[in-house]
Order: structure tokens, then C-alpha cells, then sequence
């Protein structure tokens, strides 16, 4: 008698019915590797030092976590602070320019307008003179009137 094999069914020639087994048989046996491997009552009973190191691991890893959103949150805001200063130290650039031709452009007109123009210096802050104020007798008064409207109770903004 001449043993003729059987011809076994292709994956395509498979009903459906046991592909879906076939399927789930796989993901059980991954799940059941994964659900003994990383058991926490199985690790507690076999190994308790471990398990208690994989809790503090767990804590310290979600506490760094906590820790990354709290300072990217403190970095955002703080790079808005900053540019919101930046945006107002650069206007502040503009005006104080801004200034300095409007008086060049005033000490161009003068100097024009004048008849003796060789007598008159162009200014600089160097050449600059700076007169005292002269006294006034109710200087203690307008002292004890500054001193009242100083609120120490509210602090100002600044550096």
C-alpha cells in the first residue's frame, strides 16, 4: 500500500472561523507571556525587594513627569515675560532715537536761523551744565507732602 499525503489546507483555504482562532489563540498566549511577566502580586511573592523598587521607580518616574510639565510650563511663561520686556526695550530704543534726531534736527534750524552761526557750538552731553535748583523755603513742607503719598503697603513692579 502506497501512503499518498494529504494535501493541508493553505492559509487561504482556511475558513474564517479558524483564522479568528487561530488569531486569538495568538494574542492570548502574548498576553498571558506579558500578563506573568510583569505581575505585581506574582513579583511581591517571589521577590518583595524588587517589587518595592519597581514602585519607587514608578513614583519617581511620574514625579519627574509632574516635575518636565512644571517647568516647560515656567519656561513658556517666562519666554513671554521676556519678550514682552524685549518688545518694550526695543521701543524704547525707537522713541530715545527717535529724540535725538528731533534735536538735530532743531539744532540744524537754529543754526540756520541765526545770523552769527560760527560763534554758536553744536551740544553734546558733554558740554552740558547742569544748574542746581534754586531753594525754596517750604522744602520741609513739600518733604513731609512727598513723604504722604508714599504707600508702603504697595509694592511697584520693576527690577
Amino acid at each position: 500500500m502506497v501512503a499518498v499525503p494529504v494535501p493541508q489546507p493553505t492559509p487561504r483555504q482556511q475558513s474564517p472561523l479558524q483564522t479568528k482562532e487561530l488569531r486569538h489563540n495568538a494574542i492570548s498566549r502574548r498576553l498571558r507571556l506579558i500578563q506573568g511577566s510583569l505581575s505585581a502580586r506574582q513579583m511581591d511573592r517571589q521577590a518583595p525587594w524588587l517589587a518595592g523598587l519597581h514602585r519607587i521607580s514608578d513614583g519617581t518616574l511620574a514625579g519627574l513627569g509632574v516635575a518636565v510639565v512644571g517647568l516647560s510650563a515656567l519656561t513658556l511663561h517666562w519666554q513671554g515675560q521676556w519678550t514682552h520686556d524685549f518688545q518694550q526695550l526695543e521701543a524704547a530704543q525707537r522713541l530715545e532715537h527717535r529724540l535725538q534726531e528731533s534735536a538735530a534736527v532743531l539744532e540744524q534750524h537754529h543754526l540756520a536761523m541765526t545770523r552769527k552761526s560760527a560763534l554758536l557750538q553744536p551740544t553734546s552731553s558733554e558740554k552740558l551744565l547742569y544748574v542746581a535748583p534754586p531753594r525754596r523755603v517750604e522744602a520741609a513742607a513739600s518733604f513731609t507732602g512727598l513723604l504722604a503719598q508714599i504707600n508702603p503697603r504697595r509694592i511697584l513692579a520693576g527690577y
